[in-house]
């Protein structure tokens, strides 16, 4: 699978679009398959550990619920979509499609989601904080993209947030391979015009709301930020009311002594790294042994599960730091060049990894990882 942004480099497609207005890149993916059919999306959202939902109109009025599902033979043929949410934690397919787009940091990558609709079918006009890059798969559909701006914003139904009409600064019809870049913030619509699946490939960061929320929660579970305000040789004060410039700033000292590189790496390490939807875990090697998985390492590669974030700073990973799905790991120092091998690289080669596999330590390591189903081989079952 190889994209092309309409002859665009990376580079230039960073500069000129990224996060500053929409565009289409046609046969962005030449000759692009579905990554599954739509019966295997149906029995995957009838499955308890997978996210999705089921949008459709009843009449003028909108409706949702979320899966699993037991069914969908009452729905019609027309006016419906079904959704799946981290595609890539279930179908290496969608892994693949994900890393396209790799020329943007994984820290920033939320997930890919599948649509399936029939004719009539989209989950109505709507604004989202997040980048998203709208893979088109099979069948077409007709998208609207309205410009940045002020839209009024409304519950059609408690699980789906709409935005008023707006007047299209784009209006096209997606093929099987097109691409629709949407930054955040623009209002956009999409209406099936024959069965059809497209495959969004979202990034997003949280809110610095939601930023400091997490991390209040890390300080307190952490017992830090303890320290308090300390002045001696405080200066009289003729007015008790007033809190001066002086005081002040040692308010905005004891708040950023709480926010060194390194309390704040390691907190967001670990809650970049936390998968928000259930991994796909081979569970049935939890048995295997340091000997078993180096001999088979020397006759095939191993590959990290989809949906597995594995994050590293590059202040710090020197000294032997990364994060695993959202716990802090520690390496000798001497392996640290590991380190990037591992974030980086989606399999792992015996002549890669070689010239750390004499340290115990790091043995340890990815023999407990292999059992939990953080990396696997090719020829292990997967569920889908």
């Amino acid at each position: 699978m190889q994209l092309n942004l309409n002859n665009l480099t990376p580079e230039q497609f960073l500069a000129e679009y990224w996060q500053q207005k929409p565009v289409v890149i046609r046969q962005g993916f030449k000759h692009f398959k579905d990554l599954l059919t739509p019966d295997e999306m149906a029995g995957m959202a009838m499955e308890e550990e997978v996210e999705s939902r089921l949008i459709w109109r009843d009449g003028e009025n909108w409706q949702a619920a979320f899966g699993p599902f037991e069914s969908f033979d009452h729905l019609g043929e027309q006016d419906w979509t079904l959704v799946v949410q981290a595609l890539n934690n279930w179908v290496p397919q969608a892994e693949s499609l994900a890393r396209c787009f790799d020329f943007i940091p994984r820290w920033r990558f939320d997930d890919v989601m599948v649509s399936f609709a029939v004719p009539g079918g989209g989950v109505g006009p709507h604004i989202d904080l997040y980048d998203v890059f709208i893979c088109q798969g099979s069948g077409r559909r007709r998208w609207r993209v309205g410009d940045k701006g002020e839209h009024r914003e409304f519950a059609a139904h408690e699980a789906l947030l709409h935005t008023d009409p707006f007047e299209p600064i784009i209006d096209v019809e997606l093929e099987p391979g097109d691409i629709l870049y949407l930054p955040p913030g623009f209002p956009h619509d999409g209406v099936t015009l024959e069965t059809s699946m497209s495959f969004s490939v979202g990034f997003r960061t949280a809110s610095a709301k939601d930023m400091f929320s997490a991390f209040a929660d890390y300080l307190i579970d952490n017992e830090l930020g303890k320290t308090q305000i300390e002045d001696p040789a405080r200066a009289v004060t003729d007015a008790p009311g007033c809190i001066d410039n002086q005081d002040l700033a040692r308010i905005r000292e004891q708040l950023l002594s709480a926010l060194s590189d390194d309390c704040i790496s390691d907190f967001a390490g670990r809650l970049l790294t936390q998968s928000k939807c259930q991994l796909d875990l081979f569970e049935e090697v939890a048995d295997i042994s340091a000997d078993e998985w180096l001999e088979q390492l020397q006759q095939e590669p191993l590959l990290r599960v989809g949906g597995l974030r594995c994050h590293y700073f590059e202040h710090s990973y020197r000294k032997g730091l990364f994060y695993l799905n959202g716990e802090q790991v520690r390496l000798p120092g001497e392996c640290a060049g590991l380190i990037p091998l591992l974030c980086n690289d989606y399999e792992l080669q015996w002549q890669q990894i070689r010239p750390w596999l004499d340290n115990n330590e790091v043995i340890m390591l990815l023999t407990g990882w292999i059992a939990r189903g953080y990396w696997h081989f090719a020829d292990e079952p997967e569920d889908y």
